[in-house]
């Protein structure tokens, strides 16, 4: 039997691009120090404020966790949004058009996951919000 403990103080948090007058977004990369063979995961840290790119994966459905806050995601085009609370989840099939948005007052903690494993081969779309 193979497995892998991944604790939080173990986890590199990188700062994500954003304008210097924008709330940062964090991320740490788990799929390699998982040893994650067919999926992609993330941990994300969003301050209040922050929101991602809206784009659209071709292949990989994308699978939203919410660990702490509010999860705003606009889904769709036209863009609608979802409130996604604390403890709640949201699937996103491929190809839909999404955007993830903190407008809480307080830090946005994700859990992402990804099937088939797809990083760089979103196509990036005009922002929702």
């Amino acid at each position: 039997m193979a497995f892998r403990v991944l604790r939080p103080d173990e986890l590199e948090w990188i700062t994500r691009p954003h304008e210097p007058d924008e709330p940062a977004r964090h991320v740490a990369e788990l799929s390699e120090l998982a040893g994650f063979a067919h999926t992609r995961a993330n941990m994300w840290r969003y301050e209040p404020g922050a929101k991602g790119r809206r784009h659209r994966h071709v292949l990989q459905e994308e699978t939203f966790v919410v660990l702490v806050g509010t999860l705003s995601m606009y889904l769709g085009d036209p863009p609608e949004r979802h409130d996604v609370p604390t403890g709640g989840l949201i699937h996103v099939e491929h190809g839909t058009p999404l955007q993830t948005v903190n407008h809480g007052a307080e830090e946005l903690v994700l859990y992402v996951y990804g099937t088939p494993p797809e990083s760089e081969n979103a196509e990036l779309l005009d922002s929702a919000v």
